[in-house]
């Protein structure tokens, strides 16, 4: 898990090759021209797995795919084709029964698939065709439709975004259900398509966009639009993730907008982030096939024991059957070879009921009740939303109780994504907020601490970047043309860092007024608008880590102001001359601002800022124009033209703001830890800030011993040797703190040993993973994933069973039983019992069991997160509660078997003298074991409902009232009634009373005695007040296994 986990955490970017040509309306460019459609596909959404006509071969092929099923059906086909002891009824009913639930059960929930697929495909959607809005089916819109999307409506398909009812044709939307975003996000429409605001006249546009094939990247888009009129050329205008709309996002905070299909159905990127998944099958399935094969090596050892007996018995002509046995004549006649080889075949079907095929059914139907359990429960209940929890798939309920490693975000994870201004250095000065006004900076409602003070227009310079160099969109509460100081502000933005920043500035007297035909207004100390036009945008991406914008006051000036990670700006920095002692002090100063407020655990960037000359401007609008224009490799060529503007710039200063910890952070990672998970956290901060934000929500401890790979602790000159050396050093400590330990092992002994926690950065991580095979780094990546595996806690910043022991002793008396028939294959349960045992007999109360069962009850859990060490890592299904399983049924067997063979050795059980017989004996031996099994499993419930009783002792009445009435009727249908009166004469006699109830006491034995020395060694614990160390975050609760 953990390496799938990380491969997919590492991925790399998926390479788009083709582009295609999309016609807004699908509208011919020209009238002049023919206009033939392009086909794409239509814009059904399919999640579900099947449909009418493939449902049956696709499920009858998925479910003999697996070990038990592709079993029964051999051994139903042998007995058909072969003379078996036994008839093919009592193979194939329970087959027939089991693929007919499964199927049913997949089916329902592939249907559940249908009807919601149907419900958005059915959805009701604005098309505008021929200047008027026509109402469509979801699933009818073609690509090249233009769509009018209404407020709080999701996307029914991938749009590029034309125009809105704002009149700069922006609007807002939240991508919640896609990344989990709540944040709203604002998205552009080109200049020259944001008058189109109605039907008529959007219809009246004719344009074709250009665009990459469907890829799934849900961040990244390239594209073109070409617009088209009768008096000019066509007008080129480049498109990008901020221009389209994706499929399952929401409108918000806007009425309308219209937009173009580009992208439909199962090529949106929503369903190719759902497509290509490989079919997931839980550790318990995987562990079941595994043992199943133990046992299928069981079952071929028998038959080729009691072939190879049989043959050896009748090698003794007294042993050898008679001669009027027209069968024996017959066999005497075939090939000794064919002969063996159908007696190991008729063995194997004898003793084929050691594989349980209705375990399956029984796991299938524990998972499909179950999930009802998790949409029941109150705990998940969302009082806001009014939902529960949404079970779309019951295949892995169980892997919910073995998880080992957990990821998360630091941001809006375990921190609330709520940002605050804290403070700021302004050309190595810093402000906060603690003490009264101060001349200059601070002159609205909070004031600003200085220590020293920076230059007057330094500080200016500092506020105006922050107003300007950001992606913020603004919303007026009232209808005054022109926003004011005065007039309520609301800022939308989809980093909540950007919005903190403005509302700082807005603090210290900078107000940002919002955007009006690309001019950015401002309102200074003086209650001055100061309008930039803003010439380009240069938005943040995780590669560069920072963000610009290029604007011109009113001066004519242009400037470049930019905002991004410590890591992003220091080194873009211009350098001082030698004698420029007050910029390099400045500039040091500033830098250990950063670091000491990356200690407190606030998020800090760096803001700087540089002129540019006109000359300089003309050809650096001429590179982005074009770079912005490419269809191919348009991200490369935008990195090489950014990294060329955003250099020699000029610091200002710092910023550092406070993400608060979510409500019950800590107590959660500590309760993880506690349990025996490793949490990796994910973040893009700087290294001290994430480091400080793990120490408060206890993902460090104190005595948590930190190892390190990051670019401080690997000197640039010998980066590789350095890292080859921390690498085995590291591997070293820990393989001498946990020598060849089991993965439980060394979770129960992180309670007393030494924990590790590892901080890596990105930079490492990727030399790490892209190591060649030069200089000995080949081995980087399994080394790392030990020491990985060895720490409790990773810091990456910077980052961009009991059923089947039920049959064995079912099946082992059969086999016993073959040493006192002279290995003649006769059976010893009738087929009716072989049929029934696992369908009715013993299903219902294992059923119950699993979804009802508590052996601890929920105060005990939620106060000892360690209990989950219990049984995680697949613990329950290991090898040792494998073989204790197994060597119990092979006991319990035995027990039924000798028992009642002891109990025979006079034929005659009753006064008068009535001989019981072979039918007589099996009866004997399968009552004992239905009861045995089902009463081990009531000794083995904690927690009993009504329902625990209704079906283990409705149970057991069940199997008594069908032995009656299978044998209290002469069936026509059947060609011998072997079964007659059998049950019935069989409880007539006290000694067969006295057998059943004392072999069932001894079966039971040893699970009452371990019971019993279990509640002695509990109670003897608690006396001598033996208790785990409970967690500080806890209450404790003296309480144990119930």
């Amino acid at each position: 898990m953990f390496r799938r986990s990380w491969n997919r955490f590492c991925a790399g970017e998926e390479k788009r090759v083709g582009t295609r040509t999309v016609f807004v309306g699908n509208h011919p460019i020209s009238e002049t021209e023919a206009y033939i459609a392009q086909r794409f596909c239509d814009n059904r959404i399919v999640s579900s797995k099947y449909t009418l006509w493939n449902f049956l071969p696709k499920n009858l092929f998925e479910q003999f795919r697996r070990i038990a099923n592709f079993y029964f059906l051999i051994i139903f086909l042998v007995q058909v084709t072969v003379d078996t002891p036994t008839s093919p009824v009592t193979s194939g009913l329970p087959l027939f029964f089991v693929i007919t639930v499964t199927a049913i059960k997949q089916g329902y929930e592939d249907w559940l698939r249908h009807r919601a697929d149907n419900e958005v495909n059915k959805s009701t959607v604005n098309i505008i065709e021929n200047a008027k809005r026509v109402k469509k089916e979801c699933e009818k819109i073609k690509v090249g439709d233009v769509v009018e999307v209404q407020a709080d409506e999701t996307f029914p398909c991938d749009l590029i975004l034309l125009s809105s009812c704002t009149s700069d044709g922006t609007c807002y939307v939240t991508t919640a259900s896609l990344d989990g975003e709540s944040n709203c996000k604002t998205h552009y429409a080109v200049r020259d398509t944001i008058a189109l605001c109605t039907a008529e006249s959007i219809d009246t546009l004719r344009a074709a966009i250009e665009c990459e094939q469907p890829q799934p990247d849900l961040y990244k888009f390239v594209g073109r639009i070409n617009i088209y009129s009768n008096s000019l050329e066509a007008v080129a205008r480049s498109l990008g993730p901020e221009n389209l709309l994706l499929k399952g996002a929401t409108l918000k905070s806007t009425r309308k907008i219209y937009g173009v299909a580009v992208y439909t159905g199962m090529e949106t990127k929503m369903a190719l982030n759902y497509q290509g998944k490989s079919q997931k099958r839980s550790a318990v399935e995987k562990s079941i096939n595994t043992f199943l094969i133990v046992y299928l090596f069981i079952l071929l050892t028998k038959a080729a024991v009691c072939t190879t007996l049989k043959y050896v018995w009748q090698s003794y002509p007294y042993n050898d059957e008679p001669w009027y046995n027209q069968k024996t004549q017959k066999e005497r006649e075939t090939l000794k070879v064919l002969k063996m080889f159908t007696d190991f075949l008729s063995f194997m079907v004898l003793f084929n009921f050691i594989i349980p095929v209705s375990m399956y059914v029984t796991v299938e139907m524990q998972k499909f009740l179950g999930s009802f359990f998790i949409s029941w429960d109150k705990d998940f209940y969302d009082e806001e939303i009014k939902e529960g929890a949404l079970v779309n798939t019951s295949d892995l309920n169980e892997e919910l109780g073995q998880v080992d490693y957990v990821f998360t975000d630091k941001t809006g994870t375990l921190t609330e994504n709520s940002m605050e201004f804290i403070e700021c250095c302004i050309d190595g000065h810093k402000y906060n907020g603690v003490t009264e006004e101060v001349d200059g900076l601070s002159r609205t409602d909070g004031p600003l601490t200085h220590f020293d003070k920076a230059d007057k227009n330094k500080e200016e310079l500092f506020l105006r970047a922050l107003c300007l160099c950001h992606t913020v969109e603004i919303k007026t509460n009232d209808a005054v043309d022109g926003a004011t100081e005065s007039t309520e502000l609301t800022y939308v933005s989809s980093s909540p860092d950007e919005i903190a920043l403005v509302k700082g500035a807005k603090k210290y007297g900078f107000t940002f007024l919002g955007t009006r035909n690309d001019c950015m207004r401002v309102e200074n100390q003086r209650k001055e608008i100061e309008e930039y036009e803003l010439l380009h945008t240069l938005n943040f991406d995780p590669v560069r880590r920072r963000m610009s914008v290029i604007v011109k006051d009113q001066k004519g000036d242009i400037y470049l102001f930019c905002k991004g990670a410590d890591s992003a700006i220091f080194p873009r920095i211009q350098i001082p001359e030698p004698e420029s002692t007050k910029l390099r002090n400045a500039i040091d100063s500033t830098k250990q601002h950063v670091e000491r407020s990356a200690m407190n655990g606030y998020r800090t960037l760096g803001v700087a800022f540089k002129n540019i000359a006109p000359d300089d401007y003309e050809r650096i609008n001429r590179q982005l124009i074009e770079a912005k224009m490419a269809l191919q490799d348009r991200e490369e060529k935008m990195e090489e033209v950014l990294d060329d503007i955003e250099t020699n710039m000029n610091l200002i200063g710092a910023t550092a703001v406070e993400d608060k910890l979510q409500d019950q952070a800590a107590e959660t990672i500590e309760a993880l830890h506690a349990a025996g998970l490793k949490v990796w956290v994910l973040t893009g901060d700087k290294m001290e800030t994430a480091k400080s934000t793990c120490y408060a929500c206890r993902l460090f401890q104190t005595s948590t011993e930190l190892l390190e790979l990051t670019t401080k602790t690997i000197k640039e000159c010998e980066r590789k040797d350095r890292l080859h050396e921390l690498l085995i050093e590291y591997r070293k400590k820990l393989l001498r703190e946990f020598p060849k330990s089991t993965k439980r092992n060394c979770k129960k002994r992180a309670w007393t040993d030494q924990e590790y926690g590892l901080i890596i950065d990105g930079a490492t991580l990727s030399l790490i993973l892209n190591s060649s095979q030069e200089c000995g780094s080949s081995n980087y990546k399994s080394i790392f994933l030990q020491i990985c595996m060895k720490c409790t806690a990773v810091l990456c910043c910077r980052m961009a069973p009991l059923q089947k022991a039920q049959n064995l002793c079912f099946i082992l008396p059969q086999f016993l039983y073959q040493f006192f028939c002279g290995f003649s294959q006769q059976p010893l349960y009738d087929a009716a019992y072989l049929t029934m045992y696992n369908i009715c007999f013993t299903s219902l109360p294992i059923l119950a069991y699993s979804l009802l069962e508590q052996h601890i009850n929920i105060d005990t859990l939620t106060s000892d997160p360690r209990l989950y060490m219990n049984i995680s890592g697949n613990a329950m299904l290991q090898l040792g509660p494998f073989l204790y399983w197994t060597f119990l049924a092979a006991f319990e067997g035995t027990v039924f078997f000798f028992g009642t063979y002891f109990l025979f050795q006079t034929s005659s059980l009753e006064d008068n003298g009535t001989v019981y017989g072979n039918w007589t004996f099996g009866t004997i031996v399968f009552t004992v074991l239905v009861f045995t099994v089902t009463l081990k499993l009531a000794l083995d419930t904690r927690f009993w409902t009504w329902i625990n009783h209704f079906v283990i002792w409705g149970s057991l009445a069940f199997y008594v009232f069908f032995s009656f009435f299978w044998g209290g009727i002469i069936w026509p249908f059947l060609k011998q009634q072997r079964m007659y009166f059998v049950f019935a004469q069989m409880l007539s006699s006290v000694s067969t009373w006295l057998a059943i109830v004392f072999l069932i006491f001894i079966s039971l034995f040893p699970e009452i005695l371990l019971i019993v020395l279990k509640t002695v060694r509990r109670r003897s614990a608690r006396n001598l007040n033996l208790e785990l160390p409970m967690l500080l975050s806890y209450k404790h609760i003296d309480s144990g296994y119930s």
